[in-house]
């Protein structure tokens, strides 16, 4: 049984920086790559990161490239999403994710197995 549980989400301004945590209770948390994805009011969940097994191997949504960065510590089974310079746009629930048989990670949602229950991050004008 495999449970995601993020932190770090909050209210910041323009300009600002988050970094969001996902504490995962897993045997194996190396057999897992991961991501971040969010959900906007109104919107679908979109990708913003994924991350390979060993965290040598990461990938972007164009929206946030040069601005997230997505890393992985082995050692305490925890996924971390720095976010700088932070939008309005950026405004949404986050969800980190586990995927099985895609070693090096992926960008669709629907081959991610497993699911926290998301935490809000709210950028303000």
């Amino acid at each position: 049984q495999v449970q995601l549980v993020e932190s770090g989400g909050g209210l910041v301004q323009a300009g600002g920086s988050l970094r969001l945590s996902c504490a995962a209770s897993v045997p194996t948390f190396t057999t897992y790559a991961m991501g971040w994805f969010r959900q906007a009011p109104g919107k679908e969940r979109e990708f913003v990161a994924t991350i390979s097994w060993n965290g040598g191997r990461t990938s972007y949504a164009d929206s946030v490239k040069g601005r997230f960065t997505i890393s992985r510590d082995n050692a305490k089974n925890t996924l971390y999403l720095q976010m700088n310079s932070l939008k309005p746009e950026d405004t949404a629930v986050y969800y980190c994710a586990a995927v099985q048989g895609s070693p090096f990670g992926t960008t669709s949602s629907s081959e991610y197995a497993y699911w926290g229950q998301g935490t809000q991050v709210t950028v303000s004008s």
